[in-house]
Formats: C-alpha cells, structure tokens, sequence
C-alpha cells in the first residue's frame, strides 16, 4: 500500500516538473544585451496586462529544451532552445504573452488547488482498497488503489489543461492590446506542432486524456480563430526589435552551441551582423582570438560606438590574457551603456586582473556601481569583496563574500559565516551592518531548515 501511494506521489510530481522545472537546476545565462531584449519585448505586454514596465522580468536559462515557465513570482524563465528555434522576435512574444497569462492567473500558486484535488482521490482510493484487501479481496483492492491513481492523475492533467487554454487565451488578449500580430504566436504553435508529428506523438481525442496540454491541434484552430479577426493581425512587426532579436539570436548561438556548427550556420560569406558576432563567439569558444577579434573589429567598422561590440572586444581580450587592452574598450562600453551593470562589473574584473594597485580605485567604484544597480550578480560580489580585501578592509570583504554566497545556493553556511565576520568589523547600525544582520537572519534560518531536513 505504502508503494502505491508514492508511485503516485512520484508520478504527480513528475507532472509538475513539466510545467515548472527547478530554476537551480538550470543555469542562468546573463547578457547584457539580451536582457535588454527580452525586457523590451516583455514590457509593453506587461502594460497590456496592466503592470507597469519592469514588473515582470524575463531570465534566460542554459538548457537547449523548447521551454518557458514562471514559477509562483513575477519571472518568466525561458529556455535557450526556445530562443534558438524561433524564427522571430514576435514569436518569442507569443510565447511571453502565455507565460504572463500563466502569471496574471496565479497558475503557479493554484496549482496546489489541482494536486489537492487528485491526492484526496488518491488517498480515497488507497483507503477503499485497503478495506477490500483486509476483507480478503486483494486483487479487488490492488484494483481499486490503480484506478483511484489513475482518476486522480486524470483529474490533475485535466485541471492544468485547462489552466493551459486560459493562459492561450489572455496571452491573445495581451498581444492584441499590445498591438503585436498573433503571427508569431501561431507560428510557434504551428512548430511545437511539427514537433509533435516528428517524435510520434498523436494528435487524436483519445491521447487528450494524459497530456498536461491541449492538444496542438485544437490550440491552433482557437488561436487562428482569434487571431485572425484581430486588428493587430496584419500591423508589421517592429523593425528594431526584430533587428536586436536575431543579433541576439546568433549571439547566443555562437556561446552555446559547438563552435563547428556555428561555423557551418554562420559561414565567412556572410558579413552581417548576426553572423559576425555568432562567428566572433564561436572563434572565442575554440581558443582563435585573433580570428574572434577580425570578427569583432567588422561589427565596429559598422558601429564604432555600439556599447555591445565594445563589450565583445573588452571581453575577449580580457579572457585570451591581455586585461590591460580590454580596460579601453570597456571603458567605452560603461560610458556608452550608461553604467549597464553587467558591463561594469565586466571592466572591474579587467582592472583587477592587470594586478597594477593603481587600477584598483577605479574597480572600486565601477564595482559598487555595478551592485548597487544589479546586487544579483555574485560574481560582480566577488570582484568587490578582492577590492576590499586588497585595501586591507576585511569587514567589507566578508559582507561582499555573504552576498555573493547567498545568491550562489545551497552556500548558506558559508553566507552566515562571512556576514557574522562582517557585524563583527562594521560600526554597530550602520547600512552595511544592517545588510549583513539581514544576510545572517536568512542563512541562519536556511542552515536551520538544512539541518532538520536531515
């Protein structure tokens, strides 16, 4: 009996995995310019919804899946397949659009009202069936535990299918507010659908009963249906945009997929910019910065001034060993990004790196500018916690070590350990002594939580 109900407990929880997986267990991708994108294609949808713009932040994962979910807050987390296998920006959109109608119904939230629902049947069912099997009739009762398993995960799957059809259709309601084209939205659809002939997957009614989604099939003819009456159907996507998206497109090509097929993707024939810079990566990847550098110094001949060619430059001189080059395009690319944290905290790293003490002062101060507007980044915490510890400020090292533990996971002892360091050195109700009594609170109630789960 105790097998049964936690085959079922494993089979549920395998469910919820589909539409939500581990944001830990992936690795979070940042880029400057990509999230720059992505927030720009997210805010007028969030407007849409009735946010305001930034409310909800969009997060890309380094996992090749054709995914995208939201996970009980106001973040989209979309996979890097996805962003490789579609074929336009207000694709892309169309997906966002889903995930903010997933978001503005509290799906993530609600989605305990469905498990309550299918375990109470469970438990039901392994109660009658271990009535029957006391009375003698254990092949009645096994029967009994299957079915009410069956029923129960029925009755979920039903329930996130329907929380699936509601996300379609307020994400078709966003993109017409938006004034963005379904195109895209159907499009996507239409490939997940291709997908789904491919690996043999069957698009009749009686394989409806055991998917967590509407059948691909039926969400098109719904979606055309609204679509195509809409009076953004026929609007022209938004030329910057779709020119920033398939820029980043390549990018993210060049970083993640293997260098030779980028290469073949991307031939030397093709002077463009997305090419350039899915080459320029692919070059970096295989340890050939001088080819990585020709590419880059092509986007500049186009864009002297682009902040994200500026960056590519700073970047690869500082990681093929020559950080003291990288200072001046880096220097350019905060000036012209407006202090972009992820680019600050780029150019510390570069400054560091020289190991020249005079170059330290103004790590400092591009570090601290770099947290103060993005404190989410442990490495950025890393390089400022060097800067401290290099002036002989131990206090300040500690408390930049406790920031940067509790954003890596699973580091709580070691962030209780550096933040209780740092009250230790820091005048008693200053700022930075409240920030690390807060970091100390947090960890001590996760090493807490740790222990007892042990």
């Amino acid at each position: 009996m105790a097998r049964a109900g936690l085959r079922f407990f494993l089979l549920l929880l395998a469910v919820l995995m589909l539409s939500a997986r581990p944001v830990l267990a992936q690795s979070i991708l940042r880029d400057a310019e990509t999230e720059a994108l992505l927030q720009d294609m997210m805010d007028p949808l969030s407007v849409a919804a009735g946010l305001q713009p930034g409310q909800v932040r969009v997060h890309l994962l380094g996992d090749p899946s054709i995914n995208a979910f939201v996970a009980g807050s106001q973040d989209v987390y979309v996979f890097s397949g996805l962003i490789e296998t579609a074929d336009s920006a207000e694709e892309v959109q169309g997906v966002l659009a889903h995930e903010l109608g997933h978001i503005m119904g509290g799906h993530a939230i609600r989605v305990n009202d469905g498990a309550k629902t299918a375990s109470n049947i469970s438990l039901l069912s392994l109660l009658l069936g271990a009535a029957a099997i006391a009375a003698g009739g254990g092949e009645a009762g096994m029967g009994i535990m299957m079915a009410g398993q069956q029923a129960a995960l029925g009755k979920f799957l039903a329930f996130t299918r329907v929380q699936e059809s509601t996300a379609d259709a307020a994400g078709v309601q966003y993109l017409s507010t938006a004034g963005i084209s379904g195109r895209g939205s159907l499009a996507f659809f239409k490939k997940l659908q291709n997908l789904e002939f491919r690996y043999g997957i069957k698009q009749d009614d009686d394989q409806a009963y055991g998917r967590t989604h509407p059948m691909s099939g039926d969400r098109i003819q719904a979606l055309r249906d609204d679509y195509m009456v809409d009076p953004a159907w026929d609007k022209p996507a938004d030329p910057d945009i779709e020119r920033r998206f398939q820029r980043v497109k390549a990018k993210l090509s060049g970083f993640v997929s293997e260098p030779e097929r980028t290469l073949r993707k991307y031939p030397a024939s093709d002077t463009s910019i997305p090419a350039r810079y899915a080459r320029a990566y692919a070059w970096h990847k295989s340890a050939y910065p001088a080819k990585a550098l020709a590419e880059v110094e092509g986007l500049l001949a186009i864009d002297s001034q682009d902040p994200y060619f500026l960056e590519l430059e700073g970047q690869i001189l500082l990681e093929s060993g020559r950080p003291a080059e990288a200072i001046p395009p880096l220097r350019k690319a905060v000036a012209n990004s407006r202090s972009q944290p992820l680019i600050s905290a780029l150019l510390g790293h570069a400054l560091i790196a020289t190991e020249d003490p005079a170059n330290f002062a103004e790590a400092e101060k591009v570090l601290k500018t770099a947290v103060a507007l993005d404190n989410q980044n442990p490495f950025a915490w890393y390089q400022l916690g060097i800067v401290y510890a290099n002036k002989g400020d131990q206090a300040r090292a500690a408390l930049a070590s406790a920031e940067r533990y509790q954003l890596q996971g699973g580091q709580a002892a070691l962030a209780l350990r550096n933040a209780e360091v740092a009250m230790q050195g820091l005048p008693e109700g200053s700022p930075d002594w409240i920030r690390a009594q807060d970091i100390s609170l947090v960890a001590r109630a996760e090493v807490e939580r740790t222990r007892k789960r042990r």
